[in-house]
This record gives structure tokens, sequence and C-alpha cells, in this order.
């Protein structure tokens, strides 16, 4: 299974959780890097001007998942500000050929005016449809993410997906892009994975957030792995 997750320099270690988590709870074999900004910069592949009211380096280089992919098979693509608590051998599931892209259909409408480190909080519609996308990477509309139409195309038609027809976005449950803040803990059980999207534990200021025991939690099973942890900053 083919993961892509989102990488900041602001903040390596979410991403070096989220990977970890990922791995110690999936059943199948899982092939998991990151998509650094610089890197596609770098290759030639990247050359859109700089946004201010981006929040992250992976705002729009998420959408090169399919072409990193080869435009081939199944691929996943998550923000680095995951914590996975389900299988996502699950995933699976969510197949259908005629399926352009999988994603939760959030209806979600912040209230916050900012988020993570000071960062200006943006309302638009089908708002994080996009920080969890399992691509269909040969699907017809899905090959249209080319690095030129990357590269040239605005925000709201890649975030809201206007690449590809409604009827080609499937849903899947929102317990896999578990907004934590917006959507009410859970009071037995656990989601499948819990988005930190207004920010983690790895910030001072966002500590005491729903799930985040659960994050620090992992961080120190990674560190008693043995694996290296990133800096915060």
């Amino acid at each position: 299974m083919r993961i892509f997750i989102g990488w900041d320099q602001r903040e390596p270690i979410a991403y070096d959780v989220a990977k970890f988590s990922i791995e110690q709870r999936a059943s199948v074999p899982v092939q998991i890097q990151p998509i650094k900004l610089q890197d596609l910069i770098e290759r030639g592949l990247y050359s859109r001007a700089v946004d201010p009211l981006a929040t992250t380096e992976f705002t729009y280089s998420r959408f090169f998942t399919p072409f990193l992919a080869g435009f081939q098979g199944w691929a996943l693509f998550v923000d680095c500000d995951f914590l996975f608590l389900g299988d996502v051998a699950e995933l699976a599931q969510y197949n259908d050929p005629s399926k352009a892209v999988y994603c939760v259909h959030h209806d979600y409408k912040p209230t916050e005016t900012t988020k993570m480190d000071g960062k200006e909080q943006t309302v638009y519609p089908r708002k994080n449809w996009s920080s969890f996308m399992l691509f269909n990477c040969a699907h017809p509309s899905t090959r249209k993410l080319t690095p030129e139409v990357l590269n040239r195309e605005s925000g709201a038609y890649l975030h809201r997906m206007q690449w590809a027809a409604d009827e080609e976005i499937g849903e899947i449950p929102y317990t896999w892009n578990f907004l934590e803040g917006w959507y009410d803990k859970f009071k037995t059980g656990m989601p499948k994975a819990v988005h930190f999207t207004r920010g983690g534990p790895w910030f001072e200021n966002w500590q005491n957030v729903d799930y985040g025991e659960d994050w620090l939690a992992e961080k120190a099973a990674l560190e008693r792995a043995g694996a290296k942890v990133s800096s915060a900053r």
C-alpha cells in the first residue's frame, strides 16, 4: 500500500509519529514516503508562486501524489498532523474503479481565526476534504493532475476537487479523518485516524486537546523503538 504524507519543516515530528502510527497497526505491507516541497522544486516539478494563505508546505504539493505514484493503482495522501489508531488495510474496501478519489465529506466551518502556531484559519467549500485522499491514480480525472496543471490551476480548483465530477468523489466514514475539536470525542472506542487540524501536541500551546495523550504515547513508543525523532523546530 503506497502512502504519501505531507512534510513541513515546522513540524517534522508530526510526520515521524504519523508514519510510525501507520506502520504499527498496518496488517499489510506499506510503502510510506514524505512529500517534501523542496525536493519537488529541485526536481523542476514545482514552480508555483508562494501563496501567503498557504498554512503548510504541502498545501498544493499534496496533489502530486498520483504523479509520484506513476498514475497507477491506488495511493493514499494524508497530512502530517494525523495519528492513526486503525489499520489502513481496511481502506482496501474503497476501490470502486468509477471513483477518482475517496475522502471524508466534511461540513467543516471552523470558528477560530488562527490555527497551529498562529497561521491564519481559512474557510472554503469542501474544507479538509483534501487532507485525506485515497486516489485512484489511473482514473481519467485523476490523470489530469499533471505538474503543468498543478502549477497553473487555482487552489479552489485543486482543494474543492473540481478536477473530478461530483459522482467521482467517493465517501469514506469520518472516523478516518476525525477532526479534533470539531467532532465530539468518542465515548467508547477510538477513531481510525485523528486529525489535529487546529494544531497538535508537538506545539507548546496545543497540549490539552482530545487524543493529545494518545499522540504523546505514540511519540514515546517511537522513542522506545529506537527511532530518531525529529526536532519540532
